[in-house]
């Protein structure tokens, strides 16, 4: 209790001092998001488990592994699909180690593959990716995470986007800019559709490729607008992490 106490003033403490995400909440349509703006050069890493291979799975477990080493975790969402034992569905890279292979050709009919889905890339700035063109490029990431599918493609939206569909759910995903100095992590309040979603990506935050990481499970930690989201433990994070002061 007296650790949570102490994290949670840290964080107030980095908050004040600028050190933190732009998180805020926004209406698009009549329906309420939640965004996370980043800026290039943000200590933004991948999670999944720990120096002894053990799984973090919730915010309050990777604050904990983050306080050992002093520092502090500013903000933090799931980043990407997992199977039932929370091991990464495609590429999963963390501090330039590959712990999970691209899946090139995904098959079968969830959201992972309606393609094209793509990478999220964390180095000298940000990137989202196809997994055609990840494949092509072959860029050199710290961290990366694949999901499906992409919402936004240099600027159109994913080409099987229905904007009357009637599949809404809570769902989460990152966009970048057009230079890649700054992502923006999104989760949204309401249930949406993939179409919706995907405009506000584009529309509204201005990123001109944006891709999904989930749904149902969709969840956030963000002490500056009170969120720390609980529930069954996942399988990748994304987070920004912050020296203690």
């Amino acid at each position: 209790m007296r650790r949570t106490i102490r994290n949670s003033l840290v964080v107030w403490l980095l908050l004040a001092a600028g050190a933190a995400a732009d998180c805020r909440d926004l209406t698009f349509e009549n329906l309420s998001f939640t965004a996370c703006s980043v800026a290039k050069g943000a200590d933004v890493r991948l999670f999944h488990s720990d120096v002894n291979d053990a799984l973090y799975g919730t915010f309050s477990a990777l604050q904990e592994g983050l306080a050992d080493a002093d520092e502090t975790l500013v903000f933090a969402m799931n980043a990407g699909m997992y199977h039932p034992d929370r091991t990464p569905v495609g590429l999963y890279i963390e501090q330039d180690e590959t712990r999970a292979e691209l899946v090139a050709h995904a098959g079968g009919t969830g959201n992972f593959s309606l393609l094209p889905n793509g990478v999220f890339c964390v180095d000298a700035g940000f990137a989202v990716y196809t997994t055609a063109e990840y494949v092509q490029r072959k860029p050199i990431c710290k961290y990366a995470t694949q999901s499906g599918p992409m919402l936004v493609i240099a600027g159109a939206l994913h080409p099987k986007f229905l904007p009357d569909s009637d599949s809404r759910y809570i769902r989460n995903g990152v966009g970048v800019s057009a230079d890649g100095m700054r992502a923006e992590f999104v989760i949204s309040n309401d249930v949406v559709n993939f179409d919706t979603f995907a405009r506000l990506f584009r529309d509204v935050l201005k990123t001109p490729d944006a891709l999904y990481f989930d749904g149902k499970i969709s969840r956030l930690f963000a002490p500056q607008v009170g969120r720390n989201d609980a529930g069954f433990p996942m399988g990748p994070m994304v987070g920004l992490v912050a020296r203690q002061p």
